[in-house]
């Protein structure tokens, strides 16, 4: 094949020919005017274009990248609940604290970061009982009925400890890795490190819940520093999951092959040689794949062909749980066409938040997720899918052993739970451990460096060498810390 590439320009007469080695993805967009929405939209419309090549250039930031090492895991979905999840009453058993309840906390537990006083708080037991699940005997509480059917397939981690006790530093903190704003995040480190396996979907996906954002809003999906082409898409329910994606009723095709032509021309006359990681370039990227968005998402979300049996197992059928359940689902047919990870948050802004009745805040979340994410783990299992994805559940911190009023918990960032299934990880088994009364952890204690470094690992990168050049500094997602949680790895 020759070295010579010949291009269509702003009109189809005018042609071009330069050196494709030596010339970048951006430097052959500035040149041709053209991108690869345009050329997707060219070939929708019958057009013969040798720019076709172009969608193969190594530079396309969202190409394919190869893993570090074998990667376990191909794609993640993190299943974030929002607010803090109360870990004494879902994953962690205390007698000690059943023992115990009514009294103020011994203060042979030492001091620890709270919201308030807590000095005549006294110690609440754990709101529902608790029993074992599995082959491997692992103790859940029947707030999750369903989720406790798959406890053989539970990675379940319950020294997990954060630095914040408020609710925006610590979803920065279990996001991006700091409690700073602005910082990238995890979704956003992963596409950067690997790419997407589709060119028609975005990489990194994310499904806030409709009731209201997570506390500290987009930053917790954000690019930080990274490029922006690397920031999670906002992927919302009805009609029109993604906003603006489709075409006005009053634009043609070919009026749209003409804009997207001349906004591309126009933008890459802007550019220089140096500024292949951009705001710039990492807008014109959004428009090709807007455009090829409007072929390809409405397909992903259009659940109208999965079976009755499907609506079931992600209970669509019923009221409570068919949001999320929806959500759920898109989530599978999202990871079945490439995309490489997937945030679905549960609970509105305030959330798993449950400052007064404990019991009947996570009476009405657990029913409105357990069953969903109970059925997304059997669907990826029946299809094969388990195996090669990551499921992460967890929130930003847990909450207290004491009480808050006479039934509330506050917040606690000193110790709670998350858990991993599929992708590599070692399910039926428990790793880390609180003390008696589920305040701190402290056998096999997790920070959240420790858990990014794990999930990393599993996706085939090493989190020490996955870094960006910012401000004269090697920037990681662990910062300067990060374990992989070995006993976690199948």
């Amino acid at each position: 094949m020759s070295n010579n590439f010949s291009a269509i320009g702003q009109r189809r007469s005018d042609f071009v020919e330069f050196d494709i080695q030596q010339t970048s993805r951006r430097a052959f967009l500035r040149r041709t005017g053209a991108g690869l929405g345009a050329i997707a939209l060219a070939s929708m419309l019958g057009q013969q274009t040798p720019l076709a090549s172009a969608a193969s250039s190594n530079s396309n930031p969202l190409a394919p990248k190869q893993p570090h090492f074998p990667c376990k895991a191909e794609r993640v979905i993190f299943l974030f609940m929002s607010g803090g999840p109360s870990h004494v009453d879902l994953f962690d058993p205390k007698p000690e604290l059943i023992r115990l309840a009514g009294q103020p906390i011994p203060e042979s537990f030492g001091h620890f970061k709270t919201r308030r006083a807590v000095a005549k708080n006294q110690l609440l037991p754990p709101r529902r009982s608790y029993a074992r699940h599995g082959e491997c005997g692992m103790e859940i509480s029947s707030f999750l009925p369903n989720i406790a059917e798959h406890a053989d397939d539970l990675c379940l981690l319950r020294g997990c400890y954060g630095d914040s006790v408020t609710h925006p530093e610590s979803v920065y903190l279990m996001n991006t890795g700091t409690i700073l704003m602005g910082k990238p995040s995890l979704g956003a480190w992963a596409t950067y490190g690997l790419g997407t396996e589709n060119q028609n979907m975005p990489a990194f996906v994310v499904m806030p819940d409709p009731s209201g954002w997570v506390k500290g809003g987009a930053p917790a999906w954000g690019n930080g520093f990274l490029p922006a082409t690397y920031q999670g898409t906002i992927l919302r329910g009805g009609s029109q999951p993604i906003l603006n994606l489709n075409r006005p009723s009053d634009v043609s095709p070919q009026q749209q092959l003409a804009t997207v032509n001349l906004i591309n021309q126009l933008n890459g006359e802007h550019l220089s040689a140096d500024e292949e990681s951009s705001e710039l370039t990492a807008r014109m990227a959004a428009y090709e794949l807007a455009f090829r968005m409007q072929s390809h998402a409405p397909e992903v979300v259009d659940i109208s062909q999965e079976t009755e049996a499907t609506s079931e197992l992600y209970g669509l059928n019923h009221k409570t749980t068919a949001e999320f359940g929806r959500r759920c689902l898109f989530a599978r047919r999202m990871l079945e066409r490439g995309v490489r990870f997937i945030e679905l948050y549960c609970g509105d802004t305030n959330g798993w938040d449950a400052h007064s009745d404990v019991d009947g805040n996570h009476t009405a979340l657990c029913a409105q997720s357990d069953l969903p994410v109970a059925g997304l783990l059997q669907d990826l299992k029946q299809r094969g899918l388990l195996d090669s994805t990551l499921v992460i559940w967890g929130g930003e911190f847990g909450r207290m052993p004491m009480s808050e009023g006479s039934n509330g918990r506050d917040h606690n960032p000193h110790g709670f739970s998350m858990w991993m299934a599929g992708g590599g990880v070692k399910g039926g088994q428990v790793i880390g451990a609180t003390d008696e009364v589920g305040l701190r952890a402290v056998e096999d204690r997790m920070h959240p460096h420790d858990i990014h470094a794990t999930i990393l690992h599993l996706l085939g990168l090493e989190h020490t060498r996955l870094t960006f050049r910012h401000n004269g500094r090697n920037e990681r997602l662990t910062d300067v810390g990060g374990t992989v949680i070995r006993k976690a790895l199948a």
